[in-house]
């Protein structure tokens, strides 16, 4: 897949996931100039803020998972990448998170991996439920896992095609994006992808192994 290729998946899996707080703050701005009542006005205050903050922590995750987020350094704090996932998914309380990263610092890439399976796993919690992120370094490199537990959970087949490098690059949807650069990452640094879906124990477990 050529490069402007990938940069189209991502622009169209971006502009998908802000579609609906964006649409929401436009909606709240029209109900908001032609309503009158005190309570009401107050109640469409609230929506926008929500809908700000939404957007506002959906843009901040997507440039440090997908962009150039971090600056210059070879290595980014791993506290971004906890403040960017407690944005994204812990704000209304659907989703628990648990963060079992002691690393102070990553490589830039393996925080690209890290984000984006938690961005997979998290979306494939459509009931809520509870998101554990680990990490470790160790002597051959570092191992990052994320696990997913929940009412209901559903893994596109086509998400874990992806990741284990088993469809054409031609045929990767939008929705794959993620999952396509944590295979893009992974296999450059000669890493291997593991996904294991619980099916009727209502878990996900995504994991990735980094030489270095």
């Amino acid at each position: 897949m050529k490069s402007h290729e990938f940069a189209s998946l991502l622009c169209s899996r971006l502009c998908h996931d802000l579609l609906s707080p964006v649409g929401a703050l436009n909606n709240g701005i029209e109900l908001l100039a032609d309503e009158h009542d005190p309570e009401m006005r107050a109640r469409c205050l609230d929506l926008l803020g929500e809908s700000a903050r939404a957007s506002a922590n959906k843009l901040k995750f997507f440039r440090l998972a997908f962009g150039a987020a971090g600056g210059f350094a070879d290595q980014v704090d791993t506290r971004e990448a906890r403040v960017a996932i407690e944005g994204l998914f812990g704000g209304d309380g659907r989703i628990q998170l648990g963060w079992m990263v002691d690393e102070p610092t990553m490589s830039k890439s393996a925080l690209k991996v890290l984000l984006n399976i938690v961005l997979i796993a998290g979306d494939a919690l459509v009931r809520g439920g509870r998101l554990d992120v680990g990490a470790e370094k160790h002597d051959s490199g570092l191992d990052i896992v994320v696990r997913a537990e929940g009412p209901r959970i559903v893994l596109d087949p086509e998400l874990a095609k992806v990741l284990r490098g088993e469809i054409d690059e031609q045929e990767i949807a939008p929705r794959a994006a993620a999952a396509w650069l944590v295979h893009l990452l992974v296999d450059e640094a000669g890493g291997e992808v593991q996904v294991a879906d619980g099916g009727e124990e209502n878990m996900l477990l995504l994991g990735v192994a980094l030489p270095g």
